[in-house]
């Protein structure tokens, strides 16, 4: 406990580092931390890499969804403390008072802190972009272009680490992560990614398939809880710490507890197991438009314009259970709508279109 104790103040002092001299950076760090945020992967990532390579969008869907649910478990198991609760509770500091961290709207998470959620999804989501960006030029055998290839490799690969020390900075400067806590998200992130590199039959899936494998995660994720509770663990211990040291209640949302992160997951999930079995999606992205750029980048706009109203829909959360079942189906749409409804309503317009120019 001791040394865990030590961990942890040597992370506060980096925490205190961080927020005294990199304050003029404080816009760029917070906007990097909404950068790593999971959800960005079904608003932003996907639709942009599901319409410009199927095979690459659809990796990207399970890699975040079974990161995320692992990143779940890892919680639960390793009862990591955020730093913003940690320096009130802590029995580290007897004769003095304990240090001052500044928080933020985006601070006050509830779930446990280890490993961080936001780098472990972005070291994933970023992992598979850059090996499917790199994929288009392994194959390259004159000298010019292997050296291109190296060059490429070289860039995509600053880039992504660019970003998921950026991501981790910012999550420490808010005070909601220790640095070890991102570190491992980070790792862990890598290692589910390249896992789904050799796992080629998520793209040929049933969706009997899709929904066995939902129910496993969930019937899992909900019986681990459950015999914990029994020998009296509690795997909820850290929600009321979160409302308890938060400076502000208003930033405590239902939307950052485990189990809406595993709901949200299992939707979509679902939704892209619906869409791509769906007569929509067969029509339009296996049919004769799928290959022509116009109806590609119109999917791309589309999807990106269409995922942005969903963040209008605010989904009450008076009643729990309520708030995880609506839950469930915005997150079911949002890839739904990518996969199947969008494409085909494309397909629809560029068919009318050509058979009025006929």
């Amino acid at each position: 406990q001791f040394k865990m104790d030590l961990l942890h103040n040597n992370g506060v002092l980096i925490i205190q580092h961080l927020q005294k001299d990199y304050r003029a950076y404080q816009d760029f760090l917070n906007f990097m931390s909404h950068v790593g945020d999971p959800r960005n992967i079904f608003s932003i990532y996907f639709p942009l890499w599901f319409q410009l390579n199927q095979v690459v969008g659809t990796k990207m869907i399970w890699v975040a969804v079974i990161g995320d649910w692992f990143n779940l478990i890892f919680k639960w198991i390793l009862f990591g403390h955020r730093p913003y609760w940690w320096v009130q509770e802590t029995m580290f500091y007897p004769n003095q008072s304990s240090p001052c961290l500044e928080q933020f709207p985006i601070t006050c998470e509830t779930g446990p802190g280890s490993p961080s959620g936001h780098a472990m999804g972005s070291s994933c989501v970023w992992y598979v972009m850059v090996t499917a960006a790199l994929s288009y030029t392994v194959g390259w055998k004159d000298k010019s272009a292997v050296t291109l290839h190296r060059l490429t490799w070289s860039f995509l690969w600053s880039i992504f680490w660019i970003i998921q020390i950026s991501v981790c900075i910012s999550r420490v400067f808010i005070a909601t992560h220790f640095p070890h806590q991102v570190i491992l998200g980070v790792f862990a992130g890598m290692l589910v990614a390249e896992a789904f590199e050799h796992t080629p039959a998520i793209q040929t899936a049933s969706l009997r398939m899709y929904i066995k494998i939902n129910l496993f995660l969930f019937i899992f994720a909900l019986g681990f809880y459950l015999v914990l509770k029994l020998l009296d663990i509690d795997l909820l211990w850290s929600v009321p710490k979160a409302k308890k040291w938060c400076a502000n209640p208003d930033w405590i949302n239902i939307d950052t507890t485990p189990f809406a992160g595993l709901v949200r997951n299992l939707g979509a999930l679902f939704g892209l197991g619906l869409g791509i079995n769906s007569e929509m999606f067969i029509t339009s992205c296996k049919g004769k438009n799928s290959c022509k750029i116009s109806f590609r980048i119109l999917c791309i706009a589309a999807s990106l314009a269409t995922l942005q109203l969903y963040n209008f829909v605010k989904i009450p959360s008076h009643t729990e259970y309520l708030f995880y079942i609506l839950s469930f189906c915005k997150s079911a749409a949002m890839p739904l709508t990518v996969v199947a409804l969008v494409p085909y309503c494309v397909h629809l317009f560029m068919r009318t279109t050509e058979k009025k120019l006929n």
